[in-house]
């Protein structure tokens, strides 16, 4: 462990009115805190510990997931994307069964190298890396590479990643909602081989979200820190339908069940163990933002992925995830370019351990028995659907593999939003 894993890397929008401002670890590629201030209050809307050291003790919260999200079946698979044969041994380290986010050493649990001058981003063109010196707000490039082998991966993975904040739109005289900035997470990767290669690869942001916690009136009583009442939409039409071990095995329809998220209270209708649900997307974002492009187009420089998703005012793909708070008036809105989202309502969760930062009433000291408790967050994690690679319906598809041709590209923008609550 080095002490810079550790140390956040701060990237804000403070020189603005309200202001946004944001602490990435390189351990983990993690989210520490995302900070809001509207009307007069600070708002942290991400749950975790009060250190950043702290991290290495609570999993998955806020950091990268990979190589690969959620859960594939343990054992040796084999796949072939568009004439590459590969295979792959996934590691058990959930139940009997299972091998969950990557394996028992994902890249959540690894330090990213962050870039700079002397060392800049080779997955991104010349005119992208305008666009982020140019729009404003304020960034950071972190790489990470992933040995063949890693966690029974085949080939050497490199991976980049940007973190930005983008400033917010001018908000028009009289609106009741306002613009407070977005932040856009782009996950780049490509194979580095010499020979003709293939490996799964799907990324996420484990990261979870509370609207409410820094409001000291929520952070008492029997239902503190709760999520219920916030309210969420996904735009959906399946969710994936899971064995006992939560092992992908299909999916069935969402509309007109408790997983038919159209602008309702996540308390409405909650199940007894909670949410824990991958939502397939309606509409197909990849068509028009691919996942995946030509290796070739890091040499011509003819891709520019960045130009509208760095800009305050630009044509993007239509919102697929929108959370938002009536007690703080928060609101979140979702895009991205990924097939669907993990909802989790943080039902695993063992308040007895771990730390809860003091800003959400907690002591902020692990072991204190005061951290976080089952249902005080909602974790919204965009990826393309679990395991899609053994379903050989998706074939030389949205298969989730990626070949040593191509350059993986996955993005979401979270706009963050504020209206005044009503007196």
């Amino acid at each position: 462990m080095s002490s810079s894993e550790y140390t956040p890397v701060l990237l804000t929008l403070s020189s603005l009115t309200p202001a946004l401002a944001l602490e990435v670890l390189p351990h983990g590629l993690t989210i520490h805190r995302l900070i809001v201030q509207a009307d007069g209050r600070t708002h942290d809307i991400v749950i975790g510990p009060e250190s950043p050291a702290d991290h290495a003790f609570q999993k998955y919260t806020n950091s990268v997931v990979g190589r690969y999200s959620n859960r594939v079946e343990v054992g040796t698979h084999k796949f072939e994307r568009k004439g590459v044969s590969g295979e792959m041994t996934a590691i058990l380290n959930e139940g009997s069964r299972v091998s969950l986010h990557g394996g028992p050493t994902g890249f959540d649990a690894v330090e990213w190298t962050q870039l700079n001058a002397s060392d800049p981003p080779t997955l991104f063109t010349q005119k992208e890396l305008a666009h982020v010196a140019k729009e404003g707000g304020s960034h950071a490039f972190f790489r990470l590479i992933s040995p063949d082998g890693d966690q029974g991966f085949p080939g050497t993975l490199v991976t980049e990643a940007l973190v930005a904040l983008v400033a917010p739109e001018e908000t028009e005289s009289g609106a009741k909602e306002y613009d407070l900035g977005s932040v856009v997470l782009v996950y780049r990767a490509k194979l580095k081989s010499t020979t003709k290669a293939v490996t799964p690869v799907n990324l996420t942001q484990h990261w979870g979200f509370n609207l409410e916690a820094s409001q000291k009136e929520n952070q008492t009583g029997d239902d503190a820190l709760t999520v219920k009442t916030h309210t969420l939409t996904i735009k959906s039409t399946h969710i994936a339908n899971r064995d006992s071990d939560s092992l992908s095995i299909g999916f069935l329809p969402s509309p007109g069940t408790v997983h038919d998220h159209s602008a309702k209270l996540i308390g409405d209708g909650y199940p007894k163990m909670g949410y824990d649900d991958y939502y397939k997307f309606g509409q197909k974002a990849y068509e028009t933002v691919p996942t995946r492009l030509p290796v070739s187009v890091l040499e011509s420089g003819e891709i520019d992925l960045l130009g509208d998703l760095l800009k305050s005012k630009s044509q993007r793909l239509e919102p697929v995830v929108e959370l938002s708070s009536a007690k703080s008036g928060l609101k979140l809105v979702f895009d991205s370019n990924q097939g669907g989202v993990m909802f989790y309502s943080f039902a695993w969760t063992d308040a007895s351990k771990g730390a809860r930062k003091k800003i959400h009433g907690g002591s902020g000291e692990r072991g204190k028995g005061d951290s976080y408790g089952a249902g005080s967050a909602a974790f919204l994690e965009f990826h393309d659907p679990l395991a899609a690679f053994l379903d050989p319906a998706n074939k030389d598809g949205e298969d989730t593999l990626l070949t040593s041709d191509e350059l993986y590209h996955n993005y979401v923008r979270c706009d963050v939003r504020f209206a005044p609550p009503a007196a």
